[in-house]
């Protein structure tokens, strides 16, 4: 393996500050999301596949989380509690067997779509074992692992606000490289991220759309970026609603214009839909009487955006045209587009490669598609997919339903929540993995974990979350 010394320098300085703040290696994990092009190295032996840095923080949780005193007491108390980690460790190992065994077994019966070693872009081959195969469940695994050794820390008091503070420190990173990169490409500065960007990708940060930069802040490309902002802007809203912080609403609102700014379908796509439970949600806070105060806000700041708009146009009729031509080129005529096509086809032959292999799948890591769910059938098959909807399931449940939750558990759990919702969306509509990713894993921890903290205490009044006394109670 060779290493990268960004990505060291980079893993370091975040230890460090980690260290200095005394806040806890999960912190250090989820802020590390914020880098999502910095390797920590390549390793050769796996066709040139370059771990993100992520993997070392998140190695650093799980020893983390087993480095305790009575800690198998702990692994059997989640697994009596939490069914879901029954489902997580069988979804690892059907991962593993299906990576190694899936490609060999239907090899040449279907075809499958594989990064080129010689140069970059995606072509089509017949079925085969692949380096990704066991890269992609490396990932995979640690990701499952990660949700287990979560779900052991959040057993300790302090735990959940390690989270929070992790989620806001990710974003606000986010948001700043965002910032850093938009402000270099504006001023002729070129890519001033560019070093930052050591993972072996194709890196698409110079590219324009109808006379827009892209941005990818520390990613690979824009859309990248923009799944993420997505997901940073679910976050930061849902908890401004919930808890009315400045922090919160400062950070959602620059997060929205990146997002506007990003020149991304994905993110443009994905707003429309994640915004439609919460126009659903002010409608019925209206039908009902009950209007709060943050959602007055949003409905007095529409009309003033709209009469804002109407006043630019009456002056300067032609002020839109560029904004016009970019939605048009983005969003309109995307399937159009030569990329649209290339990724259509992508999905077509991934859902056909499901049926070719009579609902197993090819393995994790075999092809690539352009959709999440798509990924899911193609690559997990039918028994993978069916484990997945069920974390899914769990995940979007949230805590409703649960009686009396704690103010601050509520708006952690609900808008990490949000995030991860809106995570999937956008990978639903770019994702070529099935893989859902460490901002999966970790709010599907939360969710659960708090889910079981409600319970107790409405049990025990006398240890509330997140101070009490790290015992588990049965999740109905």
């Amino acid at each position: 393996m060779q290493v990268s010394v960004v990505g060291a320098l980079i893993c370091t300085g975040i230890l460090a500050i980690v260290v200095y703040m005394r806040w806890s290696m999960i912190t250090a994990l989820i802020a590390s999301l914020a880098f999502g092009a910095t390797a920590i190295g390549t390793i050769t032996s796996l066709g040139g596949s370059s771990p993100l840095i992520f993997t070392v923080f998140g190695m650093l949780v799980i020893v983390a989380a087993l480095a305790r005193r009575g800690i198998w007491r702990e692994i059997g108390a989640v697994f009596v509690r939490i069914g879901a980690a029954w489902i997580v460790c069988a979804l690892m190992v059907y991962v593993c067997i299906g990576a190694l065994l899936f490609p060999r077994l239907f090899a040449g019966q279907t075809s499958a779509f594989v990064s080129s070693r010689t140069g970059r872009g995606v072509y089509e081959a017949a079925l085969a074992p692949v380096s990704a195969n066991i890269s992609q469940a490396g990932y995979f695994v640690l990701g499952g692992l990660t949700f287990l050794a979560v779900c052991l820390l959040l057993q300790r008091s302090g735990t959940l606000t390690d989270i929070r503070r992790g989620f806001f420190l990710w974003f606000s990173l986010h948001a700043l490289m965002g910032v850093l990169d938009l402000v270099g490409k504006l001023l002729g500065a070129d890519d001033i991220l560019a070093p930052i960007r050591t993972a072996n990708y194709s890196m698409l940060t110079h590219a324009t759309e109808a006379g827009f930069w892209r941005i990818a802040g520390a990613f690979s490309e824009a859309s990248a970026f923009g799944g993420v902002s997505l997901g940073g802007l679910a976050f930061t809203f849902t908890y401004w609603r919930k808890t009315g912080s400045k922090l919160a609403l400062a950070l959602a609102m620059s997060l929205f214009i990146l997002l506007l700014l990003s020149t991304s379908s994905t993110a443009y796509v994905g707003l429309a839909i994640v915004t439609v439970p919460v126009v659903i949600s002010i409608v019925k806070s209206l039908a009902s009487g009950r209007l709060r105060s943050e959602e007055a806000l949003l409905v007095a700041f529409l009309p003033l955006l709209l009469l804002s708009g109407l006043a630019a146009i009456l002056f300067y009729p032609h002020i839109f045209d560029p904004v016009l031509q970019l939605v048009d080129s983005t969003v309109i005529n995307k399937a159009t587009s030569t990329s649209g096509q290339e990724r259509s086809y992508w999905n077509y032959k991934s859902l056909q490669s499901f049926f070719d292999t009579g609902g197993l799948g090819i393995g994790l890591g075999s092809s690539r598609a352009s959709s999440w769910p798509i990924a899911l059938l193609s690559q997990l098959g039918l028994f993978g997919t069916a484990m997945m909807t069920i974390l899914l399931a769990m995940l979007a449940r949230g805590l409703s339903g649960r009686g009396h939750v704690d103010r601050e558990v509520d708006a952690i759990a609900s808008s990490v929540r949000a995030c991860a919702l809106s995570a999937l969306v956008a990978g639903s509509l770019t994702s070529g993995s099935a893989d859902p990713g460490i901002n999966f894993w970790v709010p599907l921890a939360v969710v659960l974990v708090s889910r079981i903290r409600v319970v107790e205490d409405s049990r025990d009044t006398r240890a509330p979350y997140p101070h009490g006394d790290g015992r588990l109670a049965e999740v109905g």
